[in-house]
């Protein structure tokens, strides 16, 4: 019997199979809507239409009582929040704090551990940055130097929920582990669907748009490749070694990001280590130098600046180290504008071409939305930051390849995701998920 088939009937399953292929859902999105200060109505509408509301637990003000401190470090106004002084507990991050956490008005710092020792005075013992959770000690205040001093304060946490449709065909809310820093969504079982995240940054009056992530996309929808491919189109001689199995010296060459050592099991998770493992996977032949260059804190202006001979000269320890292949990620370059971009990245440029060197620029990851200009983590494909479009401007006009992580970091709250969530201090040092994205846009690049 010959069976034959419908054309036009094999197309919506052509369809589905091709959106599974780019990472995208093959099922409209669930639609959420605010009906009450914690409540919100979810509407699915394939494979058929459900509706539920579900009520999302306000975030809790956890109390903290007579936090000791063994001495406090002078208040420095001049510093960053997280750095002006010790840092409250409760509202730690890795290396920072995370802002905006404390209850400003429950902070009373004491002698001793009891309610009827004495109290200190804000602005005459001690000062406060009250949004970064950070206390220090005023000279001509009466706490002297390593004194004890005991914090009593109130801090919410961040929380990320989902909200999932059950197996049992039932829409629920599971709500995830408060943190200060870094929160996960629950885990979603098998043959359950993700429908949507709720964000809950800390001290939240109420729900509100930004809050709500309804999940449109499985993963970040990957782009065919070009014919020719970036690197077969703009760095050939690194591509031919990989290929064929001479040596290929790559040179990371960044700051804090790439140094990458606060991530857990770094030499494995950072993006670099990231990239050269699945470089490995992908041209079994190759045989891959990694160097590491990087400067926390720092960027490519601070490298042009050093002297020779110091650390981090930038002939010495860039150039010098003689790559065949140059990534470099400089998240701290982005005060610079594109004429900026143009006129420093132009110098880089003549001078790794003068030393035979490839170039693969990576944009940077989002970072704090205040410190983008940003109100929101939802709804920022584009990314705002003029050093970005520096970046693509100059990439484009010079034929240097460009590994573009923003676009990446951009669609994450398609997927549920509010990138500082992965930022393990809250502001600018993505986690491994994180790490990973900048592997991924440079592995766009090759065959």
């Amino acid at each position: 019997m010959i069976l034959r088939t419908n054309p036009r009937a094999a197309l919506p399953c052509a369809i589905a199979v091709l959106f599974v292929a780019l990472g995208l859902h093959a099922q409209a999105p669930a639609e959420l809507a605010i009906i009450g200060d914690w409540q919100v109505k979810v509407t699915v509408r394939e494979p058929r239409l459900i509706e539920a509301t579900i009520n999302v637990p306000q975030p809790a003000l956890i109390g903290v009582n007579a936090e000791k401190f063994q001495s406090l470090p002078v208040f420095n106004p001049r510093a960053g929040g997280w750095v002006k002084g010790a840092q409250l507990r409760g509202v730690q991050a890795q290396e920072t704090t995370t802002p905006y956490l404390l209850d400003t008005n429950s902070l009373v710092l004491r002698a001793g551990p009891g309610t009827d020792t004495k109290v200190f005075r804000k602005g005459v013992d001690y000062e406060a940055d009250l949004t970064w959770g950070t206390i220090g000690r005023l000279t001509n205040g009466s706490i002297k130097a390593g004194q004890p001093v005991y914090a009593s304060y109130r801090h919410a946490e961040l929380r990320l929920d989902a909200v999932v449709l059950a197996r049992d065909g039932r829409i629920v809310l599971r709500a995830g582990k408060p943190l200060a820093a870094a929160p996960s969504p629950p885990v979603v079982e098998s043959g359950e669907r993700h429908l949507a995240n709720i964000w809950l940054p800390g001290r939240v009056a109420k729900l509100a748009p930004e809050h709500l992530f309804a999940i449109s996309e499985l993963s970040y929808p990957e782009p065919p490749k070009p014919v020719p491919t970036v690197a077969e189109k703009l760095t050939p001689k690194a591509l031919r070694k990989l290929q064929s199995g001479e040596p290929l010296r790559i040179l990371a060459w960044g700051d804090s990001v790439t140094v990458g050592t606060y991530v857990p099991d770094y030499s494995r998770n950072r993006w670099q280590e990231q990239f050269v493992a699945r470089l490995r996977e992908r041209f079994p032949k190759a045989k891959i130098e990694l160097v590491t260059e990087a400067w926390g804190g720092r960027n490519t202006g601070s490298y042009l600046g050093e002297s020779p001979g110091s650390e981090h000269n930038y002939r010495e320890k860039v150039l010098g180290t003689k790559p065949d292949l140059v990534v470099s990620e400089f998240v701290n370059d982005a005060g610079l504008n594109p004429a900026q971009v143009e006129q420093r990245y132009s110098k880089l440029l003549a001078d790794f071409q003068g030393i035979g060197a490839e170039w693969i620029i990576l944009t940077p990851h989002y970072v704090r939305p205040d410190w983008m200009g940003l109100n929101r983590e939802r709804d920022v494909d584009d990314d705002p930051r003029p050093y970005v479009a520096g970046l693509r401007a100059f990439a484009s006009k010079h034929d240097v390849a460009l590994a573009d992580a923003a676009k990446r970091y951009g669609r994450l709250w398609r997927q549920g995701i509010p990138h500082s969530t992965i930022m393990l201090n809250s502001i600018n040092h993505p986690d491994a998920r994180g790490m990973k994205i900048f592997a991924d846009a440079l592995m766009e690049l090759f065959p």
